[in-house]
């Protein structure tokens, strides 16, 4: 009896904590003008209810909202034009990979993400075709200039987290379903304010790092200049999470069971203004006055809403 409860304690100790699977494969490297190809422009309208108008790729070129060097890809959006408030939002861009991914690890080397007031940048994955019933994980998302970066899952009713798992982070909602609390979600708050926002940028941005398994879902963030895996800095041509520490957000599949729960997903990346969670957050983030009015009236407070990207590694 003894070696039966012994057993059943190790197995549920071993959900609660990151598994070590092993190293993983470069499989696509995306660099400077890689990202016009690797991407796909979605000029759609927003499905948080952003004020943006997201533009093609073709436009986005002509307005200098994405550019690219040798190892810089910048995605923004507009600052210069004042709008028609009966018109369409601020221009901005929404790109979505070609490839798809389950079992893998990426890898975002990011100098700058956009700040400022009425901001809601994120990097994601999902398949939006089947959404949400092909499950959601947020990487990098915040809005307002509000840190810690937060690293989110949303499903269909039935996915949940423990309340007690192994990661450096802070768990909000446990309940991933999207239906409940407002679709908040299964969240991790980060613990350092650099994860996110003017202080990710005046450090110089750094790296986010998830890997996903059938077992759980794991994102790290390290910091430039800090202390970062060697692999996950040189961009070598092949990566171990096991040796990356314990992650900033661990998501295990002990009450998920993720083949259920998370399609093949495409990487998004996006810029929206206000919206459904900027939008409703505004005021009490201490931003002054009405967000669209911002948006509508105020180019110049968006000069700083930017993206730059350093690579994006995908590992398999």
């Amino acid at each position: 009896m003894k070696s039966i409860v012994s057993t059943s304690l190790a197995l549920l100790a071993s959900s609660l904590t990151p598994m070590l699977v092993g190293a993983y494969q470069l499989t696509d490297q995306i660099i400077g003008n890689d990202f016009f190809n690797a991407f796909e422009w979605e000029a759609i309208a927003d499905p948080t209810h952003g004020r943006v108008n997201y533009v093609d790729q073709p436009m986005s070129r002509s307005q200098n909202l994405t550019f690219a060097s040798d190892n810089t890809f910048i995605l923004r959006t507009d600052f210069s034009s004042v709008l028609d408030p009966n018109g369409p939002g601020r221009n901005s861009v929404r790109i979505r990979t070609k490839k798809t991914y389950t079992t893998h690890v990426a890898v975002f080397d990011i100098r700058h993400m956009p700040q400022g007031c009425a901001t809601w940048p994120a990097v994601w994955e999902t398949d939006e075709a089947a959404w949400p019933n092909g499950g959601e994980t947020d990487i990098l998302e915040g809005v307002n200039d509000q840190s810690p970066n937060a690293a989110t899952l949303h499903t269909k009713t039935g996915c949940t987290m423990p309340a007690a798992r192994t990661q450096t982070g802070t768990s909000g909602q446990n309940d991933c379903d999207v239906a409940v609390n407002g679709n908040t979600g299964c969240t991790v708050k980060f613990p350092t304010s650099n994860s996110y926002g003017p202080n990710f940028n005046s450090n110089g941005g750094g790296w986010y790092a998830m890997e996903r398994t059938p077992d759980h879902i794991s994102v790290w963030f390290f910091p430039r200049n800090g202390n970062t895996p060697s692999d996950i800095q040189s961009g070598a041509a092949s990566v171990n999470p096991a040796n990356w520490g314990t992650p900033a957000a661990f998501f295990p599949n002990t009450s998920c069971n993720f083949p259920s729960f998370f399609d093949a997903h495409n990487i998004i990346i996006n810029l929206t203004l206000c919206g459904d969670f900027a939008g409703a957050v505004f005021g009490q983030d201490g931003c002054p006055g009405s967000c669209v009015d911002l948006v509508n009236n105020n180019p110049g407070a968006f000069q700083q809403a930017f993206f730059d990207f350093a690579s994006i590694r995908v590992y398999q």
